[in-house]
């Protein structure tokens, strides 16, 4: 190929769009021509890089949208240490056919049994199917709602949150809402209701959810919305966090004990 067309087919790349193709090209043909590749396999692979890129891009672009603290992937989360949980449901939920299908997860359970964690670990998984995904703790949600509405900007607040495939509301239950919060927070969640899914975590049963809300009547209607079809999980094992803790000291034990025993 001579400099000129290579020059021109960068340009096309570049116009077209297929940034990935035209940042490779060079590599890409000197590779084809020392591995006495074709046109057909130097394209396909090609496009290959293409596709790779955008998907990592794409990635990026969803995971700092959603706004995770911590980014706490699949693998990340020892399965083993939580034999209660219920692993089928678990990996259906991993597959996001529930943000297809606009339904709702609840992960219920004290404080350390890996809630959040969990939480997290498939909102990335969404993140990385392509769904729009937003992770923010309720107490900090209601805040956002009531600065919005006092900067007389709720109604574009509303319209943001309702796009999201996936809502991720952390913590619900550690801190009561003013009246003015819960009916905000309500509005959110019953303008999402069976158009696209909520996850939430909170350590509280529902029961009890009156104490955050205030108000029974408006608690009753949430919860019958909330939990139509939802997938809830009880987190009633021993605290997640501690075992990890605990595994970790015995862990350092072990090798500290190893090292003293070494002549």
């Amino acid at each position: 190929m001579t400099e000129t067309a290579l020059f021109e087919l960068k340009a096309n790349l570049k116009d077209l769009k297929l940034s990935a193709m035209a940042r490779e090209l060079d590599t890409s043909l000197r590779q084809a021509r020392d591995a006495g590749m074709g046109y057909e396999e130097l394209f396909i692979d090609l496009t290959r890089l293409e596709i790779a890129s955008r998907a990592a891009n794409r990635l990026k672009r969803r995971t700092r949208e959603a706004r995770f603290p911590l980014l706490k992937p699949l693998d990340s989360f020892d399965l083993s240490a939580v034999p209660e949980l219920d692993i089928r449901l678990f990996r259906e939920l991993v597959t996001c056919e529930y943000i297809r299908e606009h339904r709702n997860v609840i992960f219920l359970g004290k404080s350390g049994t890996g809630k959040t964690h969990m939480a997290t670990a498939l909102g990335l998984e969404a993140c990385k199917n392509n769904y729009r995904t937003r992770f923010v703790t309720c107490y900090g949600l209601v805040n956002e709602l009531i600065e919005a509405r006092e900067e007389r900007d709720l109604q574009r607040m509303l319209k943001r949150y309702s796009r999201y495939d996936l809502l991720i509301l952390d913590e619900l239950g550690y801190i009561p809402f003013s009246r003015e919060g819960a009916e905000l927070l309500f509005q959110v969640l019953a303008e999402r209701y069976e158009k696209g899914a909520v996850m939430i975590t909170s350590n509280l049963g529902f029961a009890d959810w009156t104490q955050v809300f205030g108000d029974q009547a408006m608690t009753a209607a949430l919860l019958d919305r909330l939990t139509h079809k939802a997938r809830i999980i009880n987190c009633n094992w021993q605290s997640y966090r501690l075992k990890q803790s605990i595994d970790e000291s015995r862990l350092i034990k072990k090798e500290s004990d190893g090292d003293t025993n070494t002549p």
